[in-house]
């Protein structure tokens, strides 16, 4: 079903109230630091954001309940943030923290949404139901180039296949594995968990992937007490219960991070240049400058290193078919 347009007055009043909203949330915060205004600031991590309230690791690993100022911006889950305690048990955010990396993807208006902040790692959860395509982990790949974090294939539900079809499935990906690291697992039986704990641990990662690949079944087999994490997160907004559509923080056993985002189910890039696309290729990168043409396309033109690397089978026809496809929705096209 096409998404129903706005019309001018409509955009105006949910424009309207928004404002307000945001305004009204200022002052509450303002309110409750003119209570306690000698109070110092100190740092926390964010756990999980709802609308204008954040859930903050504190310095003890303790949950604090926080509001924000308006004028700092889009806040996420990861961000680091100085906040300042008040009334009791609750706090404002007063200050964010330089991030080291910030995932976005691009909305319906084509702006860049921010999803989650300081991540190390992005992990694409992948199965056999639903059917996997090259073309959306190729995109996560590229974005994971572009912001300098690791990258890993998560090949889970493999128990749903025979041994044969479990070799056939991974090698649909052999591929790959000179991009990213890639595991196979099944979140129900928990086989192949161990090197997905080593793979995770010493990093903040994200889950991504398609919806219904099992991305939540696996952040409940790596930690067994989600359900009760999940009823301290909505006691603690007064919410109500928590959602997966809300990315969220959780502390690994052993070391480490992961933040579930199953609200990520559809992913699109930022706009970029056709140049910065190559560059989330690390296959054509390392060709840059070889072509004989300075603006080569890499289809058809005479001395292409690029075609010449496809037919020596060092780059893979499809993974070049996925660069050609965005290549035609890049700006400079």
């Amino acid at each position: 079903m096409s998404r129903r347009k706005l019309s001018k007055q409509q955009r105006a009043r949910i424009t309207r109230i928004q404002e307000q909203r945001r305004q009204l949330a200022d002052a509450r915060a303002e309110s409750l630091l003119s209570k306690d205004p000698a109070n110092p600031a100190v740092e926390g991590c964010v756990i999980v954001r709802h609308g204008r309230s954040l859930l903050v690791r504190g310095p003890d690993g303790e949950a604090v309940h926080c509001l924000f100022r308006q004028n700092l911006g889009e806040i996420v889950c990861g961000d680091r943030v100085l906040w300042q305690p008040v009334d009791g048990d609750a706090g404002v955010v007063v200050a964010l923290l330089e991030r080291n990396t910030v995932l976005s993807r691009q909305d319906h208006a084509e702006h860049d949404k921010p999803i989650a902040a300081n991540i190390s790692q992005l992990v694409v959860v992948l199965a056999p139901r639903p059917e996997p395509t090259g073309f959306l982990l190729d995109q996560y790949l590229i974005t994971a180039e572009r912001i300098g974090v690791r990258s890993a294939l998560c090949l889970n539900k493999t128990d749903l296949l025979d041994d044969v079809e479990r070799t056939t499935f991974r090698q649909h990906f052999s591929h790959y594995e000179n991009l990213a690291t890639l595991i196979q697992v099944s979140a129900k039986t928990t086989q192949g968990l161990e090197p997905l704990f080593e793979l995770l641990r010493g990093h903040t990662s994200i889950l991504v992937g398609q919806s219904g690949v099992g991305k939540s079944s696996l952040i409940n087999a790596l930690l067994p007490g989600t359900e009760l994490l999940e009823g301290e997160l909505s006691d603690a907004t007064g919410l109500g219960r928590h959602t997966t559509s809300a990315a969220t923080l959780h502390a690994l056993e052993g070391g480490g991070e992961i933040i579930d985002s199953p609200g990520v189910r559809s992913f699109r890039l930022s706009r970029l240049t056709r140049q910065e696309l190559e560059d989330g290729f690390p296959e054509l990168r390392t060709l840059k400058g070889q072509c004989r043409f300075s603006d080569c396309t890499h289809r058809h033109e005479p001395g292409c290193a690029v075609r010449e690397a496809l037919e020596a089978s060092r780059i893979h026809p499809d993974r070049l078919a996925s660069f050609h496809h965005l290549a035609e929705q890049t700006s400079d096209r």
